[in-house]
């Protein structure tokens, strides 16, 4: 008995509650039911709506690309290349003798007209050299004087008197030839008249040589004349190796470079003083021997020292050198400045910009744009109806990262950047401008 009392107690319920109890559980469990459908319809509805949002244009529209914009502006084709100033000729000056500086009267950047002494040397060797061949040349001078104002007129005299005692003698011969055959002489005082003839005879023969001799054409004052011209030749030696002894500027210019110093022994074949002249201011530039077709003489281009990047100043084209240098694969170029800043020096590095054609009203298409651009058919994407569609291209001049458009593409057009690499002929695609800072 007491287990039906611990049964009763420990929670068993009357039929009553039983009855009541029953009826209200399913309803519950279907409001619940329905609270979770509602729950999933919700999300569905909202993933629905979040995938429509985000994938509905590119699905519809397609996807966002970027685009360039074709437009009509100027275009200059150009090579750039960089090179240094260089004046028309630089000039190396040396000695031409051995010596021992005693003057430098220039400094580096000192503007030097020509014929300014620029280094001289000792030349108290070479004066005194000079002297001596000065002396030399006033001795041949007395001897040739000599020739021609006393010994040729005293020779002249002497061949005057020798053809007066030859006559003598031989009127004395005729005489002596009359008076033997008439018997007033015997034939030893005929003899003598004989003897003494030709003796006058042979005395006339050798003052007549030694008139010839000492005549201006005679080997005597051929002699004297050659000594005085000897002595001139050394003279003006001399004079030129004194000359050489103080180096002078052979054309106006500024000192660049100075390498000596008074009291240094010097030899010939070594740079002491490097001039550069004034006058036209020239630009070497090597450019890559690929653009030698685009270059010509007369070109304009504009060029910029490194040291003043922002100051730029005309030049042309003046010199092509013909040949091309191997281990560069570069051409020599020279371009002319006839109006050269004031900062511009010798030797400083230069940028030029070469404007070898010019295009005014081209259409132009940005490079980021072209397929194939370097080959034989390039082409682009054109947006037309909203869709991407393949057109080849006419490329004409190119500069800049652009391209002059000769025929395919018109200003206005768009055309999708060559970076969309997913883009096909024919896909729907939504461009989109780049945007510009200001």
């Amino acid at each position: 008995m007491s287990s039906v009392i611990r049964g009763t107690a420990a929670g068993a319920t009357t039929p009553g509650r039983e009855a009541s109890a029953t009826p209200a559980a399913p309803p519950l469990r279907r409001a619940l039911t329905a609270l979770r459908a509602h729950r999933w319809r919700t999300l569905l509805v909202t993933v629905a709506l979040l995938i429509a949002v985000a994938y509905g244009p590119r699905l519809v529209l397609g996807p966002v690309v970027p685009v360039e914009l074709v437009e009509r502006h100027t275009l200059v084709q150009s090579v750039v290349a960089s090179g240094r100033v260089e004046s028309p000729h630089r000039v190396n000056v040396g000695v031409q003798m051995t010596g021992t500086v005693v003057r430098v009267p220039v400094t580096e950047g000192q503007v030097i007209a020509a014929g300014a002494t620029v280094l001289e040397l000792d030349a108290s060797e070479l004066r005194a050299a000079l002297a001596q061949t000065e002396s030399a040349l006033a001795a041949a001078v007395a001897r040739s004087r000599q020739v021609r104002d006393v010994q040729a007129p005293n020779a002249s005299q002497a061949v005057q008197q020798a053809r007066l005692a030859h006559e003598a003698a031989r009127e004395e011969r005729m005489r002596s030839d009359a008076l033997l055959r008439g018997g007033a002489i015997g034939e030893a005082a005929r003899d003598a008249a004989v003897r003494a003839e030709q003796t006058a005879l042979a005395q006339l023969r050798v003052a007549e040589q030694q008139a010839a001799s000492v005549a201006p054409s005679g080997s005597d004052a051929t002699v004297a004349t050659a000594g005085v011209a000897q002595a001139q030749a050394a003279v003006q030696l001399a004079r030129a190796r004194l000359s050489y002894a103080s180096v002078r500027a052979v054309r106006t210019g500024t000192l660049i470079t100075r390498d000596v110093e008074p009291g240094d022994v010097v030899q010939p074949g070594r740079t002491l003083l490097v001039l550069s002249p004034a006058g036209e201011t020239h630009l070497i530039v090597q450019i890559d021997e690929k653009n030698l077709s685009l270059l010509r003489r007369g070109q304009t281009a504009l060029a910029s020292a490194d040291a003043y990047p922002t100051q730029r100043f005309a030049a042309v084209v003046s010199e092509i050198t013909p040949g091309v240098d191997a281990l560069r694969g570069a051409v020599k170029v020279t371009l002319q400045v006839a109006a050269p800043p004031a900062y511009l020096m010798q030797d400083m590095t230069a940028s030029v910009d070469i404007q070898i054609a010019r295009r005014d009203s081209a259409i132009l298409v940005p490079a980021s744009a072209l397929h194939d651009g370097d080959r034989a058919a390039p082409w682009v994407y054109r947006i037309d109806g909203g869709r991407a569609r393949k057109r080849l291209v006419t490329l004409g001049l190119r500069s800049g990262g652009v391209s002059e458009v000769v025929a395919g593409l018109l200003p206005g057009d768009r055309v999708v950047a060559a970076s969309a690499t997913a883009v096909r002929d024919g896909d729907r695609v939504r461009g989109v401008l780049p945007v510009v800072t200001p």
